[in-house]
C-alpha cells in the first residue's frame, strides 16, 4: 500500500527516496559482476576523500557500523581475537556509555560481544565518574552525537580527552548528523576514532551506512565484515552484514551528490511545500499550522496544532490519516501533528491538506 511519508527518514517506511543519479548508478551496476573486495576498497577510498578522514567502510546501515566499529575496538588488528567474537572472555570488552546517553540503538554495539557499562547515574554523569569508568579497562567509549550537550552529561570534546588519556577509542553514533555537509567531516577532525552514519539520510538506500575514522580501526572493522569473512582464516563474525554491489555504488554517488548539493535550493523547495500546506489549512476549524524552522537538515517542518474546535484530537487525526488511501504517516507531538515535509514529494502536500480538511470538516 502506498504511503505519503510525513514522518521523515523512517526505517519502517523505507528510509529514503533515491535520486535519479543514484537510481541510474544502481541500475548500471546490475549489468556486470564485480570483484567485491576491489569495489569495496575503491568505494572506501572515495568516501574517505569526500569525508576527509583516514579511512572509511561502507556498511549495511548505521547499526551495522556500530556493531563493526565496536568489534574493531574489541579486537584491534588481532586475527585471533577476531575469530573468537562474540566470545569476549578474557578480552577487554567494556563499552562505556554515560547513563544519560542510553538510547534505543545502543544495544546494537553489543552484538559483536561487547558489554555496555554505564558511567554515572540517570540524573547525571560527572567527568570524574566518566574517567573512573574508562580507567577500569574499557574497549571503547560509545557516544551518541545527538545527545551531545544534554544536561547532566559530559560533552563530546571533554569525553574525547578523558578517553584518549586512558588509551580508550571513542565510537560515535552520528547517524543523522550530516548537515551542514562539513559537519560530516567535523567528527574525526575533533578527534573521534570511529564515526557511524546512516547513508539513508543523504539519499542512499535505507539499508546502507558508513563507518569512518582511524585507518587501523576501520581496517579491523572491514576485516570482520562480509567480504573479510570470505578471506579470513579462521572465519570472523560479520558474514551476516552483507551489501550488494549496487548499494555500495549508491552510497558513493549519494554522498558525493549530498556534499556538492545546492542546499539553499533544497531547503527552499521544502519551504515552499510547507508554506503551501499551511496556506491550504488556513481557516480549517481547530487546526493551527505553524512553521518550525531548521527542523531537519536545515529545512522547516510544519506543526499543526489540533484544538477541541476540530472535533477530534491529534492522535485520532493521525490514526485516521494512516487508515486512509493513500496512507499518510504523520508523527504526533502532544496536541499537534508534527509534519516533516522533506520526505513528502512535491505536490503531495496538497493531498495531505485535502485529507485533513475532509477529516475535520466532516
Amino acid at each position: 500500500m502506498p504511503v505519503i511519508n510525513a514522518q521523515g527518514n523512517s526505517t519502517i517506511l523505507g528510509g529514503s527516496m533515491l535520486g535519479e543519479r543514484v537510481r541510474v548508478a544502481m541500475e548500471a551496476s546490475n549489468r556486470y559482476f564485480v570483484d567485491m573486495r576491489v569495489l569495496l576498497e575503491r568505494a572506501e577510498q572515495l568516501v574517505a576523500e569526500l569525508v576527509q578522514c583516514e579511512a572509511a567502510y561502507v556498511t549495511p546501515g548505521c547499526a551495522a557500523a556500530l556493531a563493526l566499529g565496536a568489534a574493531a575496538c574489541l579486537t584491534g588488528g588481532d586475527r585471533g581475537r577476531m575469530a573468537r567474537l562474540p566470545d569476549t572472555a578474557g578480552l577487554r570488552h567494556r563499552l562505556v556509555i554515560q547513563s544519560g546517553h542510553r538510547y534505543k540503538y545502543d544495544h546494537t554495539a553489543t552484538i559483536s560481544g561487547g558489554c555496555l557499562v554505564e558511567a554515572g547515574y540517570a540524573g547525571g554523569t560527572t567527568a570524574a565518574q566518566l574517567a573512573a569508568a574508562l580507567a577500569s579497562p574499557a574497549a571503547a567509549l560509545l557516544f551518541p552525537a545527538h545527545l551531545d550537550g544534554k544536561e547532566g552529561t559530559v560533552g563530546l570534546r571533554e569525553s574525547i580527552g578523558l578517553a584518549h588519556d586512558r588509551g580508550v577509542p571513542v565510537l560515535v553514533d552520528a547517524a543523522a548528523q550530516i548537515y551542514p555537509p562539513e559537519r560530516m567531516r567535523s567528527w574525526t577532525q575533533m578527534g573521534c576514532d570511529l564515526v557511524c552514519f546512516g547513508a539513508k539520510y543523504f539519499g542512499a538506500p535505507n539499508s546502507t551506512g558508513l563507518l569512518c575514522g582511524r585507518h587501523a580501526l576501520v581496517e579491523a572493522a572491514a576485516t570482520q565484515g562480509f567480504i573479510g569473512f570470505e578471506y579470513a582464516q579462521p572465519p570472523v563474525f560479520g558474514r551476516p552484514l552483507k551489501l550488494d554491489r549496487g548499494e555500495i555504488i549508491a552510497v558513493v554517488v549519494a554522498l558525493r551528490e549530498w556534499l556538492t548539493l545546492d542546499h539553499g535550493d533544497r531547503i527552499a523547495r521544502v519551504q515552499a511545500r510547507a508554506d503551501a500546506l499551511a496556506s491550504r489549512l488556513a481557516g480549517v476549524p481547530g487546526l493551527t499550522p505553524s512553521l518550525v524552522p531548521q527542523r531537519h537538515f536545515g529545512a522547516p517542518g510544519l506543526r499543526v496544532a489540533v484544538s477541541s474546535a476540530s472535533g477530534t484530537t491529534a492522535d485520532a487525526l493521525a490514526a485516521d490519516l494512516k487508515r486512509g488511501r493513500p496512507s499518510i504517516w504523520a508523527p504526533v507531538d502532544g496536541d499537534a501533528l508534527s509534519l516533516n515535509l522533506f520526505t513528502v514529494p512535491e505536490g503531495d502536500e496538497a493531498l495531505i491538506a485535502e485529507r485533513l480538511r475532509a477529516l475535520v470538516v466532516a
